[in-house]
């Protein structure tokens, strides 16, 4: 069974919403292309680094739609190769267009077919599309949540764990990195279990209480 990971840019209050340009997913959000003013080298090779071993992509939509419309007169690059050869798997109820060599359209039922999915390929990326994401963080189908955080508070706009989680426990799986700008990347995977509580009154868990 391979890997689904989750890959978004994400302002400090978790907006994810649209951080690469005006165009992307305009609607009631005005902040659209956040993240542009803050590109940087380590943006750029955390970005290429994640895509490292990927076999598949699994998008929404929306996403879907942006890079078909550009991402086939792309033939430079680490990333254009990477896109253009790898199987496209779209979670949709419309009718999109699939013109994009390699895409299909998932089923009805979206958990099972992320699963089959999933049995399939190795390293899988979901790539915004944040409605799909809200899913998937649901289902629990997921193995690696990898969030670059930008120092910037929008206020607005669609979250990361926008109404889509269930309680969950995740595991850091490497330090996190910060860049010259501010942002900081990081990597979790799913954890089993959901999280647990404490007393933070008792004796070995209270501030001022002595061992």
């Amino acid at each position: 069974m391979g890997l689904i990971h989750i890959e978004l840019f994400s302002t400090l209050d978790l907006v994810a919403q649209a951080p690469g340009g005006p165009d992307e997913d305009p609607e009631g959000f005005p902040f659209g292309g956040w993240q542009v003013p803050m590109l940087d080298d380590f943006a750029g090779e955390r970005i290429i680094a994640s895509y490292e071993g990927t076999d598949a992509l699994l998008l929404g939509r929306r996403t879907y739609d942006i890079f078909a419309a550009y991402w086939p007169g792309q033939q430079e690059g680490e990333i254009a190769r990477l896109f253009n050869s790898i199987p496209k798997y779209v979670a949709s109820r419309g009718k999109p267009d699939l013109s994009w060599a390699g895409s299909t359209q998932l089923g009805t039922d979206l958990a099972g077919a992320v699963r089959e999915v999933r049995e399939r390929h190795e390293h899988v990326k979901v790539v915004g599309s944040l409605n799909l994401v809200q899913t998937l963080l649901r289902e629990k189908l997921f193995d690696r949540l990898n969030l670059l955080v930008h120092p910037i508070v929008l206020g607005v706009g669609k979250k990361v764990f926008d109404g889509g989680a269930v309680p969950t426990n995740l595991t850091l799986l490497e330090a996190p990195v910060a860049g010259p700008k501010g942002a900081v990347h990081l990597r979790y995977g799913l954890a089993g279990g959901t999280p647990g509580t404490g007393d933070m009154t008792a004796p070995d868990r209270g501030l001022g209480h002595t061992g």
